[in-house]
C-alpha cells in the first residue's frame, strides 16, 4: 500500500516537471537525466575541492617545517600561505569553469587574471613598506603619510583593473578614455571640492600647523583636532569644534601660538601718578612669580614695565611667560594673575585709578530753586499750589 501510494506521488511530480518543462520551451526534457547529471557535477565538485584541500594542508605543512628549520620566523610563513591559499584558490576556479565546459579562452583569460591580480598585489606590498620606511625616516607628517598610501593604492587598484580586464578581451583604450570623460566632468561638478582637497594637500606639504597646534584662523581661535583633506578641524576654548573650509585655510592669515614654544601673556594695569612705580613693582612681582603655570626661568622670568604716562594714570604692563600647552588655557592665567594684582594693590594701598567726569554749570538759573534750599521754601510759601512740581 505504502509502496503504490510513493509510486502514485513520484508519477505526479514527474508529470508535472513535464508539464512545466512543456510550458517553458523545454518540451523532450528528461528530468532524470538532467539530475543525474547535475549531482554528478557536483560530486565532481566537491571531490576536486577535498583534492585541493589536501593538497594545501600537504603544502602548508611542508612550507612550515622548512622555514621553521632555517628560523625565518612567523612573518615569512604567513605571507607564504597566504600566496599558496590564492593559487589553489584561482586552480579550483579554473579546474570547476572546466568541469562545467567553459571555453578554453576563458580559462586562459581567468588564469592570467588571476595571475596578474596576485603580481600587482606583491607589488603594492613591496612599495607600501618601501614608501612607508622613506615617509617615516624623513619624519613626514602622518596626514601626508595617509595621502601618499591611499594614492598609490588606488593607483594600483585601477592599474591592476584594467590589465585584468584586459585579459578577458575589453578594450583598454576605450576605458581609459572614458574613465578620462567621466574625471573631466566629475571635476567641473566639484570644483569647490577639488580646490579644498588641493589646499589639504598644500597644507599637509607646507605644514603651518600640526595637531594639537593652538592657532587662529580666519578669525577663529582653537586647538587643531583633525586635518581632513576637505576641511580643518578646530576646538575653541568653549568646547565648541568648527570646521574650515582648507580652501578658506589656505587662503587667510594663519596665527599658530604653540609652533616657537613658549608664549607670552601681558596684562595692562594702571596706577596713580602720586604712586611709586617701585613699589608696585615690589608688590605685583611675588605674585606673578606665585602662579604654578607661569614660568620663572633666567630667560623667561616674569617682568613689569612703565607703558606709557596717560593722560591721568601710569599705565603698566605684568608680562609672564606660559608653556605652549598651557595656551588653551592662558585666558584663566590672565583673569587670575588680574585678580591677584587688585588683591595686592588694594592691601598695599596703592591707588588704582578709573575715568571720572566733573560738571561746571554756570548761569543755570532755572536749576536755583533746586540747588538754594532757602529759595524753595520761600517760593513754596508764596504760592504753594503753583510750585508743586518744586516737590518732585
Amino acid at each position: 500500500m505504502a509502496t503504490s501510494s510513493f509510486t502514485l506521488l513520484w508519477d505526479q511530480f514527474q508529470e508535472s516537471l513535464q508539464d512545466t518543462s512543456n510550458a517553458l520551451g523545454m518540451k523532450g526534457l528528461n528530468w532524470q537525466e538532467l539530475a543525474v547529471v547535475v549531482v554528478g557535477q557536483l560530486l565532481v565538485s566537491l571531490m576536486i575541492l577535498l583534492l585541493f584541500g589536501l593538497f594545501y594542508w600537504l603544502l602548508a605543512n611542508l612550507l612550515k617545517l622548512v622555514l621553521g628549520r632555517f628560523s625565518y620566523g612567523a612573518r615569512p610563513f604567513k605571507a607564504a600561505r597566504m600566496v599558496l591559499r590564492y593559487l589553489l584558490g584561482l586552480a579550483i576556479i579554473i579546474a570547476i569553469l572546466a568541469q562545467y565546459g567553459a571555453p578554453d579562452g576563458v580559462l586562459k583569460g581567468a588564469a592570467r587574471a588571476g595571475l596578474m591580480a596576485l603580481s600587482f598585489y606583491v607589488v603594492w606590498l613591496v612599495l607600501l613598506r618601501g614608501l612607508a620606511s622613506s615617509l617615516s625616516s624623513h619624519h613626514i607628517d602622518s596626514s601626508l603619510e595617509q595621502l601618499c598610501k591611499n594614492t598609490l593604492s588606488v593607483a594600483l587598484v585601477v592599474m591592476g583593473s584594467i590589465t585584468v580586464l584586459a585579459q578577458f578581451g575589453f578594450d583598454v583604450l576605450s576605458i581609459i578614455a572614458g574613465l578620462g570623460i567621466v574625471g573631466i566632468a566629475v571635476g567641473f561638478a566639484a570644483q569647490s571640492t577639488l580646490a579644498n582637497f588641493i589646499a589639504g594637500i598644500t597644507l599637509l606639504i607646507e605644514r603651518p600647523f600640526r595637531i594639537g597646534d593652538w592657532v587662529k584662523i580666519n578669525g577663529e581661535e582653537g586647538k587643531v583636532i583633525r586635518i581632513a583633506f576637505r576641511t580643518t578641524w578646530l576646538r575653541t576654548r568653549d568646547n565648541v569644534f568648527t570646521m574650515i573650509p582648507n580652501e578658506r585655510v589656505a587662503t587667510s592669515d594663519i596665527v599658530n601660538f604653540s609652533v616657537e614654544g613658549p608664549t607670552r601673556i601681558r596684562i595692562p594695569l594702571g596706577i596713580a601718578y602720586k604712586e611709586s612705580v617701585s613699589h608696585a613693582r615690589e608688590v605685583i612681582m611675588p605674585l606673578l612669580s606665585a602662579h604654578p603655570l607661569v614660568i620663572t626661568n633666567d630667560q623667561l622670568k616674569p617682568r613689569l614695565l612703565l607703558g606709557e604716562l596717560a593722560d591721568s594714570s601710569l599705565n603698566l604692563s605684568a608680562q609672564v611667560w606660559v608653556h605652549s600647552k598651557d595656551v588653551e588655557i592662558k585666558g584663566r592665567i590672565s583673569c587670575e594673575l588680574l585678580e591677584s594684582i587688585k588683591q595686592g594693590l588694594d592691601d598695599a594701598k596703592i591707588e588704582m585709578p578709573f575715568p571720572h567726569l566733573q560738571l561746571f554749570i554756570d548761569e543755570a538759573k532755572g536749576l536755583e530753586p533746586w540747588l538754594n534750599p532757602e529759595l524753595k521754601k520761600q517760593l513754596q510759601k508764596a504760592a504753594p499750589s503753583d510750585n508743586k512740581e518744586f516737590d518732585h
